[in-house]
């Protein structure tokens, strides 16, 4: 666990709640999450009584550090696999450990067939305010490669459901599935825009090695979707979404209005402090003052994996943490950039980690880089640039 801390009141503090449980494991998914009889705790009482323990710890750990905590992100996995009385104890121990800013904002994923018109309402009585669906796609085929367990319909009853209670819906999106058609990929966009949320994320496919996708990928039963037509499907949706009234603020985030943007997203971009609590979490505190008036240089860690290795360690009051890293001003000076770059607000070219006047030129004459912001001292990646915007990073450091 990291040192008791006098953080830099300008930063705000988010937590990200770990929520490690699915019904099935999909065919792509390499996130640390478990279906039924996958390694999970005895019971989902035990997980809940883990992730409050750990709290307990984490209030030592941070003891004078007095901001409320401004965002609540419960992920997985999916956390509304757990009844809501737990995701509504797991926000009252947040609530009880760090305090909740009267402006916070609270998030849970869900998956469409995982809530029901109660459990919605009754989250959003408790002070959550909004809901991320995973949604993926409307094209039934997509949704079977996927190994996604919804019927389409289901999204909209769920939005419905949300709506009623009061939540800001986001919308997540996959595209470039093996199979997906850019027509398959339209449908899915329109479907979504049709249900108007406040949000929308369109991410592309990752087949990861280690998955039954990869495996499937190796065997030569799927084909990939080529990089020429997953950027098609990447500049339709921000055509469609942008003619729909969404502004992108991150390559992969559109928002009706910039109060609607994922502020706890936004806060990893912009590199503020959080506290990952579960099984996995990662954790990131800024530089801070120590309890002797020590200056304390950034860290990050992490969280053992086994939901099992972390219930026996916090049960015995043990921290729960694998492996922690300093991180020096030279490391985060490049994280900015990877960062910052991916975001319309951009960076200023001041920011940089060392001079990079000549590789900025090359990326405005390559149409990566708005020339005009260039001028004015902003690194701004163009509609072209957000489809090579790893490539950009390279360049920049």
């Amino acid at each position: 666990m990291a040192a008791p801390t006098h953080a830099d009141p300008g930063r705000d503090l988010g937590v990200y709640i770990h929520v490690p449980f699915c019904a099935v494991r999909c065919g792509y998914c390499d996130f640390n999450t478990y279906a039924p009889g996958e390694g999970e705790f005895s019971s989902r009482d035990d997980y809940v009584g883990a992730a409050l323990a750990e709290m307990t710890l984490a209030r030592t750990a941070m003891e004078g550090d007095e901001r409320p905590v401004s965002t609540v992100f419960l992920g997985g996995g999916t956390p509304t696999m757990l009844d809501p009385r737990a995701l509504i104890a797991l926000l009252d121990g947040v609530k009880q450990t760090w305090g909740l800013a009267a402006d916070a904002e609270v998030t849970t994923e869900a998956n469409p067939d995982s809530v029901t018109r109660e459990s919605l309402a009754a989250l959003a009585a408790a002070g959550f305010t909004r809901v991320s669906f995973g949604m993926q796609s409307a094209v039934p085929h997509v949704l079977a490669t996927l190994e996604r367990t919804h019927r389409p319909e289901n999204v909209a009853r769920a939005v419905g459901w949300a709506r009623e209670a009061g939540l800001a819906v986001s919308l997540d999106l996959i595209y470039g599935t093996p199979g997906e058609s850019l027509a398959d990929w339209h449908a899915s966009l329109d479907a979504a825009i049709a249900l108007a949320p406040d949000h929308v994320s369109a991410y592309a496919l990752v087949i990861e090695p280690g998955t039954r996708m990869g495996r499937q990928l190796r065997s030569g039963e799927i084909e990939p979707v080529d990089l020429d037509t997953q950027a098609e499907m990447y500049e339709a949706a921000d055509a469609r979404l942008a003619a729909a009234g969404y502004a992108w603020y991150e390559v992969s985030n559109w928002a009706r209005e910039p109060g609607q943007r994922c502020r706890h997203n936004v806060a990893y971009w912009t590199s503020q402090d959080w506290w990952g609590v579960g099984p996995g979490a990662h954790s990131y505190l800024g530089p801070r003052i120590g309890p002797v008036g020590e200056e304390l240089p950034a860290q990050r860690w992490w969280n053992v994996k086994l939901p099992r290795a972390y219930a026996a360690r916090l049960a015995t009051g043990d921290s729960p943490v694998a492996e922690a890293e300093p991180l020096t001003a030279d490391d985060l000076a490049l994280e900015a950039v990877m960062l910052q770059l991916r975001l319309a607000d951009g960076m200023a070219i001041a920011d940089l980690p060392e001079p990079r006047s000549r590789e900025v030129a090359a990326l405005v004459a390559d149409g990566i880089l708005d020339g005009r912001a260039a001028i004015a001292g902003r690194l701004l990646l163009t509609l072209r640039g957000r489809l090579l915007a790893d490539a950009a990073v390279r360049q920049l450091t």
